[in-house]
């Protein structure tokens, strides 16, 4: 009996990790595919619901699904009405697990058809790379879960008549409630519905538990997912606790429908279980009760998004709002999102630049500084949190670039307030000359729809800034040695040439990197001499 316990225990865990397994190698391999497809068709929260539900289907994984959807809110790719048709949707999506399991599983028996297929998946895993590698690993994982729920079969079978209904909560309702409480402990520590489900349909299989009890234990194992939205919340942005307390609130509202809903489907399924077919109703109870809720709440999915609002308002920095950390197990998403912040930061310090000018129209208000340079630090730690995924290079690269225009970025900003420096710019005709033209190059590179454009442009003013400081030091050097200007005046106009300089190179530098952001194939190394001089000067 002890060896029986131990064989469903393993099947239990040889499911669990073919489940990750699986969704890992199907994550990686629909990754990019999986956002376009999101964000292309989820215009409403109904098709956000079909697309959600579809997708999650396909990579078996819910989380993934919902990581997405809240990186695309966060993007303003989609609202957050639409995001929730998507969450709602997922967890219609994840409900295909238990018909493969019920009729992969139990009815066809694929245990040991599937063994040779999870060496065939690990050779492909070990021997190769990229999409073969993972499209291996997914397979090696497919395989494991009916090799697990042979285990759990069998494990199970021998407390057949041993273990039976009469020794769980009878089905009163009483009884159900606590049978609803087991099923939530058991995805509590599983941290898995799925498996959940599976343990729940070789139990029905044995006979050790009846169609009400098993019912009764899939709906505590589907609202027991939501303790892992509501960890998930915690340390969390804005969009994750909302995601968290949506899930939380539908997971608990969907099951309390399905505790009602139990009995009249046990009298609609009545003929299925009578002929041996009551884990095929168990499967069908888990889709109906989870596809009534999806249709219950999309009418209502926009009163329920402001009420999640309501309840979880907007904190922190509108700078930062972007950078969930939810969006951090999605690192192609996160840096994405990472991106955007950075392109915003940009803009508001650019602009800063330009009112110390004297440039007067903005369309943005200033910023204290203190929130920009705040925001430049919450961005680059939200980017150190980023893993790269292995040999990915390309991808580390973007990662490097950003941390590249942050560099810059928290420099310009500093010079922004170098009052002295700028105020001595209009008491000289020609550095209040030079510093119209670096005004002027700004307001043309702004409106230069090609960013090769901008970046010669950008790149010309620094080369001028960088051949008028030597010849303007050399002259107020001469002039301060014939003791024609006084040396205090000339240092603080050499000092108005050097920020000159170094303003528009950093400039310049922002702009290339962006540009090398656009374009994976640039290379930077023609660059580095010419930034090399521009740092000598300094």
């Amino acid at each position: 009996m002890f060896l029986s316990f131990m064989s469903a225990l393993g099947g239990v865990g040889l499911f669990l990790i073919g489940m990750l397994l699986l969704t890992d190698g199907l994550k990686a391999l629909a990754a990019q595919r999986m956002r376009d497809v999101l964000s292309r068709f989820t215009s409403t929260p109904l098709s956000g619901a079909v697309t959600g539900a579809l997708t999650t289907a396909v990579i078996q994984s819910s989380s993934a699904t919902t990581v997405a959807a809240v990186g695309f809110v966060a993007s303003g790719l989609l609202t957050f009405p639409q995001a929730l048709g998507v969450i709602f949707g997922a967890n219609v999506g994840t409900t295909l697990t238990g018909w493969l399991v019920a009729v992969l599983g139990f009815k066809l028996d694929l245990g040991q058809i599937a063994l040779p297929f999870v060496f065939f998946g690990a050779i492909a895993r070990l021997a190769f790379r990229g999409r073969i590698a993972l499209a291996g690993q997914a397979l090696a994982g497919f395989c494991l879960i009916f090799i697990g729920i042979e285990h759990m079969k069998d494990g199970l079978d021998a407390f057949s008549g041993v273990v039976t209904p009469t020794d769980f909560p009878p089905d009163t309702l009483f009884g159900r409630l606590q049978l609803v409480l087991i099923g939530m402990l058991i995805t509590v520590v599983t941290q898995s519905s799925s498996a959940g489900v599976a343990t729940a349909l070789a139990a029905l299989g044995a006979g050790a538990i009846n169609f009400p009890q098993a019912a009764a234990l899939v709906i505590g194992m589907d609202v027991g997912t939501t303790f892992t939205a509501a960890l998930a919340t915690i340390g969390g942005g804005t969009m994750a606790r909302r995601t968290g307390y949506a899930h939380v609130i539908y997971n608990v509202m969907t099951g309390v429908m399905a505790f009602f809903l139990l009995g009249p489907f046990q009298l609609v399924a009545g003929a299925l279980t009578g002929n041996g077919d009551s884990q095929i109703a168990l499967v069908a109870f888990h889709s109906f009760f989870n596809a009534l809720g999806v249709v219950l709440v999309l009418p209502l999915a926009r009163p329920f998004a402001r009420l999640i609002e309501h309840l979880v308002p907007e904190k922190g920095s509108d700078l930062t709002s972007r950078l969930d950390p939810l969006v951090l197990r999605d690192p192609h998403a996160a840096a994405s999102l990472a991106g955007q912040t950075v392109a915003h930061l940009e803009t508001l310090i650019i602009e800063r630049l330009r009112s110390r000018l004297g440039a007067k129209s903005s369309a943005y208000e200033e910023l204290d500084r203190e929130d920009l340079a705040k925001a430049i630090a919450e961005t680059r730690t939200y980017l150190d949190k980023i893993i790269v995924p292995p040999n990915d290079m390309a991808f580390q690269e973007e990662l490097k670039g950003l941390f590249h225009i942050l560099d810059h970025l928290s420099r310009l900003l500093y010079r922004c307030d170098q009052r002295q420096r700028i105020d001595e710019l209009s008491l000289d005709h020609r550095l209040k000359r030079l510093a119209g033209l670096l005004l002027g190059v700004t307001d043309i590179s702004a409106r230069q729809k090609d960013a090769k454009t901008q970046e010669k442009t950008l790149d010309r003013l620094r080369l001028l800034m960088r051949r008028q400081r030597r010849l303007n030091r050399d002259r107020l050097i001469a002039m301060a040695a014939a003791d024609a200007v006084p040396a205090e005046t000339v240092w603080l106009k050499l000092d108005a040439l050097r920020w000159l300089h170094r303003v528009s190179y950093h400039l310049w530098r922002i702009r290339l990197h962006q540009n090398v952001l656009l374009d994976a194939n640039r290379d930077l190394a023609s660059t580095v001499e010419e930034a090399r001089i521009d740092v000598d000067q300094d």
